[in-house]
């Protein structure tokens, strides 16, 4: 089991470190309310991912590898993550994007959100569909349940490493940053979501017209 826990952790830290929305959120709310924020949003990923596999294992993995699925995920995400990225840039040119020392209000916000954002990410549910499946059950034929918790485990502590990492450093060193230049780095963010929301809704149009 101890190689399916490092597997895990291997496979995990490849699709971590891309940029995506929920690295691009993770930053964002690091930089306002500093580095538990990280800890919080990925708390609620990994959630998802762990609902995710009782999901897989009742054959749900059909519908999410599903053309139509797809196309959903891909319009609704893509749609939810645009008006999150246009909220912030607004925010950065009107003057409105503060840094907050107290982070108390948005802690539950921040939980939901690190699923929601998941969840609305389509190449996060098809990673699983079908890379995630093949582990899962490599695990389950060599270890049983007790395999698929280790690979689980190994999955989630990756994450909170990585997550909790760039929370940690980006949360640090927030306090010794300039107003203006918090508001360059949240339009940053911002059109980053925009970005990806574009790409989510174009590659869902497309499937639809192809």
């Amino acid at each position: 089991m101890i190689a399916t826990f490092l597997s895990a952790v291997v496979v995990s830290f490849s699709g971590a470190v891309m940029p995506g929305p929920l690295l691009t959120y993770t930053i964002r709310q690091a930089l306002g309310i500093g580095p538990k924020a990280g800890f919080f949003i990925i708390t609620g990923h990994v959630l998802l991912e762990l609902l995710l596999i009782m999901l897989i294992f009742l054959g749900f993995d059909i519908i999410l590898q599903s053309e139509i699925a797809q196309i959903a995920i891909g319009l609704i995400g893509g749609a939810l993550l645009a008006w999150m990225g246009a909220d912030m840039l607004l925010s950065a040119i009107r003057n409105k994007a503060k840094i907050s020392v107290d982070g108390e209000a948005n802690q539950k916000n921040m939980l939901t959100s690190g699923a929601v954002i998941s969840a609305m990410n389509p190449y996060f549910l098809l990673w699983w569909a079908i890379i995630g499946l093949g582990f899962l059950l490599e695990a389950y034929k060599g270890f049983g349940i007790w395999g698929v918790a280790a690979f689980y485990v190994g999955h989630a502590t990756t994450d909170y490493l990585w997550y909790g990492g760039v929370s940690t450093v980006v949360g640090k060193t927030r306090k010794f940053m300039k107003q203006n230049l918090y508001r360059v780095l949240i339009g940053i963010l911002g059109a980053a979501l925009v970005y990806f929301g574009v790409m989510f809704l174009t590659n869902a149009i497309r499937s639809m017209i192809g």
